[in-house]
């Protein structure tokens, strides 16, 4: 059965730990593993435009000896004169595993129906699992392990990266805390999905509205822009309703001493996050956005090790 990452829990607490590891192991030794020699080849593409996604997946599909056809939607029929159906089934004759950047999850879910190679949810509006992969390398990096810790997400605690934070975190064994203003919260369904998943490990998850509470001791402070692509009508009302979760130096001082700051960027100083805090000792963003090379090649070579 051919296996997909459309979404955070498709791995189990120790697959996720293989793959944490395996990236690892990537990042000290980049040639190491090189399961796309060849070249055999890799599509990705995007119906959202992207730098670190198309830079990152682009890069270390070249590092597994593999080569990438990148291509924006705009160029295909996909989804428009041909159906997500039918593309999968003809890219499944082409390359070795197709990444996609869209819209819906259920295109990425209809895709992946269809599809004879893996696919890599690369974002969707609802999910951005190789977001988190690297945010847990980076985390175990900085602070020795996952288990045990206490991640918060102020914002929008609707958005993809809530989402995946929640059932990421506490397949790692986190407890997250998501903070935001009503209207701004996760959907019960992935609510629930991440609880369950939390049950397995010992993580938790909590759902409020009061950002210092929140905060308050966390080891992870986490936030992400607060109009995404496709919201920029909506941005005026957004601005105004999730000022309050600003993730400035009065939230920072409620966390642990030794808490560390990420953020998915791009990063709008004075929105979502302040530039002290961003730029500041506790932001280790740089590492995280690096992270997203290492953690995806490793998703990719694990991938391929399980079809």
């Amino acid at each position: 059965m051919t296996r997909h990452i459309l979404r955070d829990d498709d791995l189990t607490p120790a697959e996720q730990a293989e793959v944490l590891d395996l990236a690892v192991t990537l990042k000290s030794r980049p040639f190491s593993r090189r399961p796309l020699d060849g070249p055999r080849s890799v599509a990705v593409l995007f119906d959202k435009t992207s730098t670190r996604t198309r830079m990152s997946f682009d890069a270390g599909i070249t590092e597994l000896g593999g080569h990438a056809i990148v291509v924006e939607s705009s160029s295909t029929q996909i989804g428009k004169g041909e159906t997500i159906e039918d593309t999968a089934r003809v890219l499944s004759r082409y390359v070795e595993m197709v990444v996609w950047r869209t819209y819906g999850q259920d295109r990425v879910e209809a895709f992946a129906r269809n599809a004879t190679v893996p696919l890599i949810n690369a974002l969707t509006d609802d999910f951005h699992p190789c977001q988190v992969l690297a945010d847990l390398l980076t985390i175990r990096e900085h602070k020795g392990d996952t288990a045990g810790l206490t991640l918060t997400y102020l914002g929008d605690g609707a958005n993809n990266m809530a989402n995946s934070l929640m059932l990421g975190g506490v397949t790692a064994g986190m407890h997250v805390r998501i903070a935001g203003p009503r209207g701004y919260l996760p959907a019960e369904p992935v609510v629930d999905a991440a609880r369950g998943r939390a049950a397995e490990t010992g993580g938790s998850v909590t759902v409020g509205t009061d950002p210092r509470a929140a905060a308050e001791g966390a080891d992870v402070l986490v936030t992400d822009t607060w109009v995404s692509m496709g919201q920029e009508e909506q941005a005026a009302g957004r601005l105004a309703d999730l000022r309050p979760y600003q993730l400035d130096d009065a939230i920072v001082a409620l966390s642990a001493p030794d808490s560390i700051v990420l953020h998915c960027l791009p990063a709008y100083r004075g929105n979502e996050i302040t530039a002290d805090v961003l730029d500041g000792p506790r932001a280790v963003v740089w590492d995280e956005a690096e992270n997203r090379l290492h953690a995806q090649k490793a998703l990719m070579v694990w991938l391929l090790d399980h079809q």
